[in-house]
């Protein structure tokens, strides 16, 4: 059931959906931490430079979400909405890019050079019809193929091979981010001051942190050096 959040006077400023902004916001949080913590790592792959630029642009994505998308949103035209979707899509792409890395020393050359190049057709792809419709759709459409078919693909596989803790930790990462997605999507709510958008933002905040848990792994992994 949805259940619209009612905005809030705070000093004379107004602020619309104001537990929805914050819970917004304690994402951002968890996803700087995470960057800051990675950032500080003197580590040059691929992998680690993908999860790094992640949680940096998730973080973005959310703080633009929950400052403009959400709690100021009255001071914008809703064409504003468009850069936290693209850099949220954004993000979700440097994650998928960093699983396929982590696991090309499992697979055939030819199929990791493959998702790689679709990676970046699927990401130009969907930003090009995101900024034609301004429709959210399409940034569900793209967060769900890249956690639920490259990310999970890709850590099962190196997981079913190797049993390697990161890939398990990020499956578990994915799981969560499924049921968040779930909640969202059928409108799953306490009430006004708790609705089904602040249920999934937590839950992507957990998500996000158990994501780094593995980004910390999978970085210092000899497959993230493309030793198998």
């Amino acid at each position: 059931m949805n259940f619209p959040q009612p905005s809030i006077d705070l000093y004379g400023i107004r602020i619309d959906e104001p537990v929805t902004t914050i819970t917004d916001l304690v994402v951002s949080v968890v996803c700087f931490y995470a960057f800051y913590n990675l950032n500080k790592i003197t580590l040059k792959n691929q992998v680690h430079w993908n999860l790094k630029y992640y949680f940096l642009s998730m973080g973005m994505a959310t703080l633009i979400g929950g400052l403009i998308g959400h709690g100021f949103l009255y001071l914008f035209s809703f064409a504003w909405k468009l850069p936290g979707w693209l850099t949220s899509m954004f993000s979700i792409a440097l994650l998928e890019r960093a699983s396929i890395m982590f696991a090309k020393p499992l697979v055939k050359p030819k199929i990791g050079n493959f998702f790689a190049w679709m990676n970046l057709i699927e990401l130009s792809t969907f930003v090009i019809v995101t900024f034609s419709t301004l429709n959210f759709f399409f940034v569900e459409v793209h967060s769900a193929y890249g956690l639920l078919v490259i990310v999970t693909s890709f850590n099962y596989w190196v997981y079913r091979k190797t049993k390697k803790d990161a890939s398990k930790i990020f499956l578990i990462a994915v799981g969560i981010s499924a049921i968040s997605a779930l909640i969202f999507m059928n409108k799953i709510g306490i009430g006004p001051w708790f609705n089904h958008f602040d249920i999934s933002h937590i839950l992507m905040a957990i998500s996000a942190f158990v994501f780094y848990k593995g980004s910390l792994k999978m970085i210092q992994d000899p497959l993230a050096n493309g030793i198998a």
